[in-house]
């Protein structure tokens, strides 16, 4: 067994119970809240948590109120880790501990009705938004109408809201119920819901006006429609806000605006913005445990800035954190194990079901230089890059042999793997073919040095790839080792490594090569697709392709026929049978490994975001949680339930 597996433990969690038989008959809450209570400043909890609270049975037991759960963070651009640990998540529907099985969440049960066609989302009676307003579907009407077709607001109209290109709407039933009706058969949209995709919660897309929910009865005195346009552009004015549109998105951030409504176990207090930003809980939180709890147990939650991964790794080391994976480095593993008894935590790997913790995507659709958007457009010579990587290598430098080399494709317990043999096509170091292929396909002139030589006469062939420092994994440093590698098949590999802002400019402007990240999330393909293929103008494999699917061809740049063939794949599987959705997948990974769209190094381990560091007396914390983005771990593992022993 390679040094480090043993920190891997068997998969478990909490369960989430939806026999109503089953629910607690009385509920608790914590002392602080049981004292407003009887100083008359607070309802009872039992009006609280309503008729319909979401009822957790904790991974190993029941736990006890109290403490601050301490972790660190980046600084603003650092939202995700709030929406990890925080959040919730407040998905209408979200993931079992698994990640395989929808289960109900803010909605409180779901039924699709019409072959698929129509979604229909039963609301928890009674529910609360965080200042004891009520939670009912008028606050999906007023985000419906009043936000999402509200141009703007939301300019384009989002791909989640259509099927085979067509819009569907929001209808209200009743107080507590309301329903998603599209014009074609839509059978994935429960699967929509809980993903980390548009319509999935407010907390994760209020800024950005999606999540399929808000808070109309605060909201709606920033809003033109009620307070007038003048009124709205004054306030905005007053804020120093440059328009109303970018003052409602402020209004309506839950990581920035404590005055905000939200439905999240804990609640913000101090914003991401600040240097330590305080989170505390919610009293109106509609989760409690098996024996009436009102969750979370934690009483408050604080993110510290780090100034950058070096300093938060060292407070990590020294016990500084309770619980925290993110921005957590694989490669001090062994500084971490030594220091367990001393900082008085134990290590945990959460080993990922995602195909690989590095990927390099060609930018399928770069046209900066027309002879590197010849190659990358050739699939030999994309086989013949990966062939000339040493995986072996990278796996025991940078993920010290916890990581399993390979393509790109998800682990094999993955509904949608392809087979066992698409983790080695391509991705097997081979110096002799990926040499012949590349003298196959032309490039075989080669300069004194033995480095190849363009096709058009300029010298030695380069191709660039951009790398942001300070990440989960040391893009940079894999990518030095890389260009070593390839020097031996005569390629000249140059590392850019930007500061992330400036990356995402090039990014967005289609001006880089190539780009080095992982494909998390894509276990989860149909909610999660952009590190698979170009899915919108935010997909690095291919940027211009990403715009010209999400608009239905009117921007953009029209991809090549294998890549639209992914594309037809991808938007049929919306609207079939399960068993020829899991097959419209396979088939996609296939397409993915055998043309190399994108680079897979090394993956199914613990790299990004799932070495944890978990203090002693932290309880209620799984021995191995589900590593994903689409489940917001540690959220998967709903840290409502967590609790300081």
């Amino acid at each position: 067994m390679k040094p480090g597996r043993s920190l891997i433990g068997n998969l478990e969690g909490p369960t989430i119970i939806t026999d109503a038989s089953a629910f607690p008959k009385a509920f608790k809450e914590a002392p602080a809240l049981a004292q407003l209570v009887k100083d008359g400043k607070l309802p009872p909890v039992a009006e609280r948590v309503g008729q319909d609270p979401i009822v957790i049975k904790p991974v190993h037991g029941i736990g006890k109120y109290g403490g601050t759960w301490r972790r660190g963070f980046t600084g603003p651009g650092d939202r995700w880790n709030t929406l990890r640990a925080v959040s919730g998540p407040d998905h209408l529907l979200f993931w079992d501990y698994t990640g395989n099985s929808v289960v109900p969440n803010i909605a409180r049960n779901f039924e699709l009705q019409e072959g698929g066609r129509v979604t229909v989302l039963h609301l928890r009676r009674g529910m609360k938004w965080s200042d004891g307003k009520p939670l009912t579907a008028d606050d999906f009407v007023f985000w419906y109408e009043d936000l999402y077709l509200e141009k703007a607001l939301v300019p384009t109209p989002s791909s989640t809201m259509a099927i085979n290109g067509k819009q569907g709407k929001l209808e209200k039933v009743d107080p507590f119920t309301v329903r998603f009706v599209f014009p074609d058969p839509y059978p994935m949209l429960p699967d929509v819901l809980a993903g980390s995709t548009a319509l999935t919660g407010h907390a994760a897309n209020g800024q950005g006006m999606m999540g399929s929910f808000a808070p109309a009865h605060y909201l709606k005195q920033f809003h033109p429609k009620y307070a007038g346009q003048a009124a709205v552009e004054q306030m905005a004015k007053d804020a120093k806000f440059d328009g109303w549109v970018n003052f409602l998105k402020f209004k309506n951030d839950y990581a920035l605006n404590p005055e905000l409504p939200v439905v999240t176990p804990w609640r913000v207090v101090t914003p991401i913005s600040t240097p330590t930003s305080t989170w505390e809980r919610n009293p109106y939180s509609v989760w409690v445990d098996t024996d009436g709890n009102q969750l979370p147990y934690i009483d408050k939650v604080t993110f510290g800035l780090a100034e950058n991964l070096e300093v938060l790794n060292l407070r990590a080391i020294a016990g500084e954190y309770d619980l925290q994976a993110r921005h957590i480095d694989i490669g001090k593993l062994p500084v971490f194990l030594e220091n367990q008894e001393k900082g008085g935590y134990k290590v945990y790997l959460d080993i990922a079901d995602y195909g690989s913790d590095m990927i390099m995507k060609f930018n399928l659709s770069y046209e900066g230089d027309a002879e590197i958007a010849k190659w990358f457009q050739n699939v030999d010579f994309r086989r013949a890059l990966s062939l000339a990587i040493d995986r072996d290598q990278i796996n025991e430098v940078f993920w010290l042999g916890t990581g399993t080399p390979g393509s790109v494709v998800p682990s094999e317990s993955n509904k949608y793997n392809p087979g066992p043999e698409y983790r080695k096509l391509w991705s097997t170091l081979d110096i002799a073919q990926a040499n012949a292929l590349l003298d196959k396909i032309g490039l075989d002139k080669k300069d004194a040095n033995g480095m190849r030589l363009r096709t058009d006469g300029k010298g030695p062939l380069s191709v660039e790839i951009m790398t942001f420092g300070g990440q989960f994994v040391q893009y940079t440093r894999i990518s030095e080792m890389i260009r070593e590698q390839w020097k031996k098949v005569g390629i000249t590999l140059v590392v850019a490594e930007v500061e992330r802002s400036l990356g995402e400019k090039r990014h967005t402007a289609n001006d880089f090569q190539m780009y080095a990240w992982n494909n998390d999330g894509s276990e989860h393909l149909f909610t999660f697709p952009g590190h698979v293929f170009p899915f919108d103008g935010n997909s690095s494999g291919g940027p211009l392709f990403g715009k010209w699917f999400q608009s239905a061809g009117k921007e953009g740049k029209e991809p090549p026929a294998r890549l639209k063939e992914v594309m037809q794949k991808f938007q049929k599987a919306f609207g079939v049978p399960e068993a020829e959705k899991v097959q419209l997948g396979k088939d996609i990974w296939k397409i993915a490994a055998e043309d190399v769209f994108a680079i897979g190094v090394v993956g199914l381990g613990a790299a990004a975001q799932g070495v944890r560091v978990t203090k002693n007396n932290m309880g209620n914390v799984p021995a191995r949680m589900y590593n994903s983005p689409d489940g917001k771990t540690p959220a998967i593992s709903r840290p409502a339930s967590f609790y300081f022993k």
